[in-house]
This record gives structure tokens, sequence and C-alpha cells, in this order.
């Protein structure tokens, strides 16, 4: 999916208009991340190192392969000529497949929030050819982020590793259904770390890519390393033509997420109320040259566009023309890193944003409402 950007004419005219408009959007702007609730999430043992001399590969899939299962979802879809027409029953079932692993012995798995969106009937099957009917615990839309529970125990369980510390150049281990392939392993490196574009700007996730061949079914497995550690929740691809890129959600994301909808069923991500366009200087250069209202510094940073009627950031004193450099103790550079500084803060507490405002410099003080569930 193609990231959002501004061209120096019709582009510009747009972005103009949207800062003069004011503060009457509707959208809720950049909601977040609250720090999660103790909940655990995982029983696995600490992860011994793997066997010198062997294949390294081999290794991490035998432990966690068996973890590693395959969803089977059924959605109830309304057939609008059936019945009436007598073509087919009115009430028709899609089948969905994805992928998940086992992270508490007692039946708790984690997979993407679009791999069970909507289903009537989950169905979740081991490597071992055991079955279960699964039941979602809950979704998280943002981050696509899900937990299934089934009635088990003594279940194989995947080891969550810790995603802050993968570099780009280290193995990168795909294992899931794709296609319908059950028990499919692929292997690449790690491509890139914290890529908050991937599928769009302003995203909550910063994504780990990989070249490991990910296809349609390998949503929600693992992407492990090599000393068999689950990294990350294998999400979304690109394609291009002749090679593709993988992306996934650092697994320290989604134990947060996982955590919370294990103790309440949803997510609770702050929002403070704002839309954010890139700034380059050529585009200040545009903007300081067709009005005298927003005068803007011709630099590289983040400028609000928007600011929602009666939001955090409203309250907070934030205005259109503002140039983001900081929130909290992070300084950014572009919309996706205010989201992710946003996404840290806690629903209610202080968060102090600094601004440039023409040729003066402000720390505003807002406190980060909750984002409403269905937004």
């Amino acid at each position: 999916m193609p990231s959002r950007s501004l061209s120096c004419s019709a582009g510009t005219i747009a972005v103009l208009a949207m800062l003069l408009a004011g503060c009457d959007g509707r959208l809720p702007g950049l909601p977040g991340r609250q720090e999660a609730p103790e909940a655990r999430i995982s029983d696995a043992p600490p992860s011994p190192s793997l066997r010198a001399g062997g294949n390294v590969i081999v290794d991490a899939v035998a432990k966690v392969g068996p973890a590693v299962v395959r969803i089977d979802t059924t959605t109830r879809v309304i057939n609008p000529i059936g019945g009436l027409f007598g073509q087919g029953p009115s009430i028709q079932q899609q089948q969905g497949l994805g992928s998940g692993f086992i992270t508490r012995s007692d039946g708790v798995i984690l997979t993407n929030a679009h791999v069970v969106e909507g289903a009537n009937g989950v169905t979740v099957t081991l490597p071992d050819g055991r079955t279960f009917k699964g039941k979602v615990l809950g979704g998280d839309p943002l981050t696509d982020v899900a937990v299934v529970k089934v009635v088990a125990s003594k279940l194989p369980v995947a080891s969550l590793g810790d995603s802050a510390k993968v570099r780009p150049g280290e193995w990168a281990i795909a294992i899931g259904n794709p296609l319908g392939l059950d028990n499919t392993v692929t292997a690449g490196i790690i491509s890139a770390i914290q890529r908050t574009n991937a599928v769009g700007e302003g995203q909550r996730v910063p994504y780990i890519q990989t070249d490991a061949a990910v296809n349609p079914g390998n949503s929600g497995g693992p992407l492990i390393n090599d000393r068999g550690e689950v990294i990350g929740v294998n999400t979304a691809i690109r394609q291009a033509p002749g090679a593709g890129l993988s992306f996934a959600i650092p697994i320290n994301t989604a134990r947060e997420i996982a955590a919370q909808i294990v103790q309440r069923g949803y997510a609770s991500h702050p929002y403070i109320g704002i839309r954010l366009q890139t700034l380059t200087p050529q585009l200040a250069r545009e903007i300081n040259a067709t009005t005298s209202e927003c005068r803007l510094p011709e630099v590289n940073g983040v400028v609000v566009v928007e600011v929602m009627n009666g939001s955090p950031a409203a309250k907070g004193g934030l205005k259109p023309c503002d140039l983001i450099e900081s929130v909290g103790d992070t300084t950014v550079k572009n919309p996706s890193q205010v989201q992710l500084a946003v996404d840290q803060a806690r629903v209610g507490q202080e968060l102090v944003v600094k601004v440039r405002r023409g040729d003066r410099r402000a720390n505003l003080s807002m406190r980060p409402a909750e984002l409403p569930h269905n937004s």
C-alpha cells in the first residue's frame, strides 16, 4: 500500500486548505497503546541454547513447530439473491484459514485479528492432528493482534523472545499454513526493523521486515529466530515483480496487546486527537508563499494539519500549523514517530508535546484520552 505524500501543486493546495480549515475534523487522530496490565500470556520455560554444531534452522523449527497451529474459521454471510430467487440459501458460510501459535499450555493462542474477524466458528488444529473448538477472547484491529482460547491442558508452547533485541541481518524463520499447506517453513533474514510505513503512514506498529517467504494462510503464525524464540507475528506482505517483503508485529507489542485482551477482552489505546502531515522545505516554502496565516520553518519535520474539537490536543493548546518537535522524551520527525510516541503514553496521565509555532517554541501539556473501541 503506497504511503501518503504531498506533491508541489495540487497536493500543496489540499494541505493548505486543511491547515487553514481549523479544528472541525471528526477523525479521532492519533490513538496509541496504554501500558498493558499484568496478565500471564506465556508459561513457556526459559529458552535454553540450541546445541552447537547442528542445523540451527532445523533445531529452531523442531523447538517451536509443535506449538504452531492451523486456524480454520467460518463466517455466516447473507446471500442477497438467495431465497428470493431460489439461487442458493439466504445464509451462506464462508471459510477462512490462518495460523497461530500456543503461548500458554492451557490453550492461549496468539494470531492476527484479521484471521478471526467476524468468525462465527473457530477450529484449531495442532500439528499432531488434535483438533479443538476455539473461542475468540478478543481482537485489536489497530495492531492486528487477537487471542483465541481452547479448552485443553499440557499443550506444547512456543517460547517468546525479545523483539527489542532483533537486528537486521539475523536469521528469520516463518512457520505456518500458507495457501492451505500445513506445517510449512520458510527462512530468510531480518531485512529491517521499525518499519512504521510498511502498510501506510501513521501506523501503531513498528514492524519487523523480512525476506522470508510469507503467503496467505501464514497470517498469525510466528516469525522465529535461530534460537527457537518467537520474535514476531506474521501479518502483512508487499509483493513486487520477482520478489516480495513480509512484515511481522514485534512480539513485545503483541505480548502487551494480548495481555490486555486476556485481562479485559479488548486493548486500550490512548489518543490526543490530531491529524498530521510530513513537512519538507519545499512544502514549507510553498505554504509560506501562499498565505501569511501559517508560517512554517523550511525544514523536514511533522506539522499539525487538524485538531479534533474537544480532544486532549485541543484542550492542551495544540493548533494547526504547529510543528511538533518531540512527544514526551522522544524527538519526532514524521507522523509515524508521533503515533508511536503517543502509543507509549498512558490514558489520563500528563504528556508533554514540544512544538515550534512561528519563531517561538512551547511545551504543551495534555492528558491522552482512551480511543473508543469501535473507532
